[in-house]
């Protein structure tokens, strides 16, 4: 078939009117279309300004023709309808599409429960934050039982929440502490107990430390910071030495850790060596007294030999035999002039010792009394006395000392001795109480004290004896060692010492229990035996039994059974006649894993037993100030134990494992085993010794 042409087709009346309406539609499409996308982007940009004005530039905007649609993270509700409010006024609401989100609420954060305690003379005051299961008239009539006196200031608040554990036993710890404690601060959470206190002694402050230490409840944590005023020292002494043995502090006091350090100063450019044990007390007779001994010190080095003792402002200096005059009357005229005006210059230029007799007749020194005391405490007494009186004296003196039958006498009379013969012997005798063993030599010029002692502040002690009973311008010597051996303290074993020894009997034979329960294998009783007996050689080393599980089973029932297992031990040790009174066992079921639970072995490992130091004294200020003082003679040129092991017993050595994948508390359905912790002792803080049950 034949298709008309083109040109027929134009001239056809219909072909004009279609083209012309088909031409209008499409101008009438591309209008509204320009018209929508002017809408969109006028809304777009009226919606996101308005937004950006008001603060809430978070949400973001997209338009869909005449739909507006939000999107976003909101960080509140009420953000997200400001929002919407926003834009509903740019545009009609109903166009606007909701999208935006809103995170979901966080879970509220209890609050941190903490008290803060007073207590002075002015009565108890209380401040802080409680729950609301808190029992406050339990809380009211304990602290007035602790001081009935006064009506206590009651400013804590409380919060309904659930009370955190170990608020209780934290709460009881303190109020316990405030029964003993007349001048203290106590701050305290759930999990730890700050004290601060005022003691009248360092005797009080030493008790105070260990009954408050030895009432931890297990799983605290305590600081303990109890405050003593500085001894009183009278009278108050020093005394320098250079003799053929070298330079030396007999006796050392300050009252000033800046005084210490020119004293100490001064001896160490004078030649004394290592550490000086220099107290800083009370009493000091001038506040020149730094600046006198140095002087001193200083007149004892340029003469080259001698003594300096200070007895409160009482100065005695007593040269070298075989001084020169001229050197002696110089030096002492000097000191004499520089001395602050208070203190008092005494000093001995001691003669040559004239030896007597003529012919045949037997030669015969100076006359003496001589007090020995052997290692076994055997004390002898030889020498002259002037009267039977006097010899009475000195033997019943010596009796009272050492005991009735440790005392040997075989003194013999002489009438012609110095005046104050007796005083000299008595004063030797009081010296000699100071010693371990040693001899006591008395004669008219000097009285010589020399042996061992276990008291490091022997010779300081022996000097302050000598300078008081035997006077001014009196010559003394004394050259006391300290050995350890006699010190009834340092021969014991430190915490950190007890706390590697029980950890070398674990290591070599580990302890089990029967699975699922708390019972103690017998295969462990040797190792048992073994901790019983390092812990009888350390009676005042307070350590925690801690218990520990796998993860397996329900937490609930591992931290029962791990309490179990920590008192088992602590009950095995005491029928072992173990004092126990520093010790107190604490369950911590699955808490703190030492090693992957995933696994067979790592379960094996987090299912121990371990003894821990529950605290280790800090360095007290003449500790660091005795270690400055060491590090200046330096400068001047004068001289953690072991993780325990777990439950399983060696492989090599012991039946398997017990307790295996199946979980501690697997097979265990009683409840924990309640008990009030055992009275603890306790010293300030080494890494944890850990053992394992």
């Amino acid at each position: 078939m034949r298709l008309p042409h083109l040109s027929t087709l134009r001239s056809h009346p219909g072909f004009l009117n279609g083209a012309v309406f088909l031409a209008a539609a499409v101008l009438s499409v591309l209008v509204a279309w320009g018209a929508l996308r002017t809408i969109e982007t006028m809304s777009l940009l009226s919606i996101e300004s308005a937004l950006l004005l008001d603060g809430e530039d978070w949400a973001e905007v997209e338009t869909n023709g005449l739909q507006v649609i939000l999107s976003g993270t909101a960080p509140t509700e009420s953000a997200r309808f400001r929002a919407l409010s926003i834009a509903g006024s740019q545009v009609d609401a109903s166009r606007v599409i909701d999208v935006m989100e809103v995170p979901p609420p966080k879970e509220i954060t209890p609050p941190q429960f903490s008290v803060e305690i007073l207590r002075s003379e002015a009565g108890i005051s209380m401040i802080g934050l409680i729950p609301a299961a808190t029992d406050r008239e339990a809380l009211a009539e304990r602290i007035h039982r602790i001081d009935f006196t006064r009506a206590a200031t009651d400013l804590l608040e409380t919060a309904d929440y659930p009370v955190p554990e170990g608020w209780e036993p934290a709460l009881d710890y303190a109020l316990s502490a405030l029964e003993i404690l007349p001048r203290a601060k106590i701050s305290l959470n759930a999990d730890r107990v700050a004290i601060e206190a005022i003691a009248e002694s360092p005797d009080q402050k030493a008790a105070w430390e260990r009954d408050l230490r030895a009432q931890v409840p297990g799983g605290l944590r305590l600081s303990l910071d109890i405050a003593a005023p500085r001894p009183v020292i009278t009278p108050f002494t020093l005394r320098f030495t250079i003799d053929d043995e070298g330079a030396r502090f007999d006796a050392c006091t300050a009252s000033t850790e800046g005084g210490r350090t020119e004293i100490v100063a001064a001896g160490v450019a004078a030649g004394a060596k290592g550490r000086p044990d220099c107290t800083i007390g009370l009493g000091v007779p001038s506040p020149d007294w730094p600046e006198a001994v140095s002087l001193g010190i200083g007149a004892l080095r340029e003469m080259g030999g001698g003594s300096l003792t200070f007895s409160d402002a009482d100065v005695t200096l007593v040269a070298a035999a075989g001084t020169p005059q001229a050197t002696y009357d110089r030096i002492v005229g000097e000191l004499e002039t520089e001395l602050p005006d208070v203190f008092s210059l005494h000093s001995v230029l001691p003669a040559p010792v004239k030896i007597s007799g003529t012919g045949d007749a037997e030669a015969e020194g100076p006359p003496e009394f001589v007090a020995t005391r052997s290692p076994e405490g055997l004390v002898q007494l030889r020498g002259r006395v002037a009267s039977d009186q006097e010899r009475t004296i000195a033997e019943s003196f010596a009796r009272a000392r050492f005991g009735v039958e440790n005392v040997y006498a075989a003194m013999r009379l002489d009438p012609d001795l110095p005046r104050g013969w007796s005083v000299r012997t008595l004063a030797g005798l009081e010296a000699l109480s100071h010693l371990a063993n040693g001899a006591v030599v008395v004669q008219p010029l000097v009285v010589d004290v020399s042996g061992a002692t276990g008291n490091k502040n022997a010779s300081a002690e022996i000097s302050r004896i000598l300078s008081e009973k035997l006077g001014e311008a009196e010559d003394f010597r004394v050259n006391v060692r300290y050995e350890e051996k006699f010190d009834p303290v340092a021969s014991l074993p430190t915490p950190e010492e007890c706390a590697a020894d029980v950890n070398a009997a674990l290591e070599a034979r580990k302890i089990t229990f029967a699975p699922g329960s708390a019972e103690i294998e017998i295969s462990s009783a040797r190792t048992i035996d073994e901790i019983a007996k390092i812990l009888k050689q350390c009676p005042d080393v307070a350590m925690e039994i801690a218990g520990y599980t796998d993860s397996q089973g329900r937490e609930e029932m591992n931290r029962a059974l791990s309490q179990r297992r920590a008192e088992a031990v602590l009950s095995a040790l005491l029928a072992r006649r173990v004092l126990t009174s520093g010790y107190t066992a604490h369950g911590y079921g699955e808490d703190n894993p030492i090693a992957d639970n995933e696994t067979e072995e790592g379960r094996e490992a987090n299912r121990r037993i371990e003894f821990r130091l529950i605290g280790v004294e800090a360095p007290s200020d003449a500790d660091a100030a005795s270690a400055a003082t060491e590090g200046f003679a330096e400068t001047t040129g004068a001289g953690t134990p072991p993780a325990a092991t777990d439950d399983a017993a060696d492989q090599s050595s012991s039946p398997p494992q017990p307790d295996t994948a199946s979980g501690d508390a697997a097979s265990s359905e009683e409840p924990p085993i309640v008990v009030d912790p055992e009275l603890e002792g306790i010293r300030p803080h080494p890494r944890p010794a850990q053992t394992d049950g």
